[in-house]
């Protein structure tokens, strides 16, 4: 039974760097998906459900805050699934990074202007401020002795950053250096009321 574990846990990180390098990809080519309307709470709901199962997380490991009133706009025009790529992404580093004690919160707000929010917080290891500019470029990764030992290609926040990018968003990142955590937020525009 801890072999097939094992297995099953190296089987489960090759198809994850595949539809990395698939989406990185579909990235670089400067593919659009088709548009339509997403609702951000499904989206967001459905991220934080898979991460829990991939990571085997209880629910206090990984918890949602929806700041969307009922009946408020949360609607982004886009393609459903690569917008669930972009907010399981965020979910997945920020519990890589976590250490052995995982404490991710997903929060969903609009911002002053109206723009859709998700922000993706955990207390992990933080980023040396001096990093934060290179985070979403392809291969990028952080060189030091602890994020060493941490798996990884490099693609997951170029992919999230083209994503956002095609659905005329935006993600970025804040940390107040080592051992402080870190701050991953995507920002969308809303779908206008018509489209939804």
């Amino acid at each position: 039974q801890q072999f097939y574990g094992i297995m099953m846990d190296d089987a489960d990180r090759l198809l994850h760097t595949i539809e990395q390098v698939l989406k990185a990809g579909q990235a670089g080519a400067g593919r659009h998906g088709q548009r339509e309307p997403v609702s951000l709470t499904d989206t967001v709901a459905q991220s934080i459900a898979l991460a829990r199962m991939r990571h085997r997380l209880s629910e206090e490991s990984l918890t949602l805050v929806n700041h969307i009133s009922d009946g408020e706009n949360e609607i982004v025009l886009g393609d459903a699934g690569d917008l669930r790529t972009a907010v399981l992404n965020l979910i997945d580093n920020a519990v890589k990074y976590s250490g052995s004690e995982v404490g991710v919160s997903v929060e969903l707000a609009r911002a002053p202007k109206g723009n859709l929010l998700i922000h993706v917080r955990d207390q992990g290891i933080g980023i040396p401020t001096t990093e934060l500019k290179n985070l979403f470029h392809r291969f990028y990764r952080i060189q030091n002795a602890t994020t060493a030992r941490i798996k990884g290609t490099g693609l997951g926040l170029f992919i999230v950053h083209s994503i956002a990018k095609r659905h005329r968003g935006r993600v970025y990142a804040h940390s107040d250096g080592n051992g402080h955590g870190s701050t991953f937020t995507l920002e969308l525009p809303p779908a206008p009321v018509a489209a939804s």
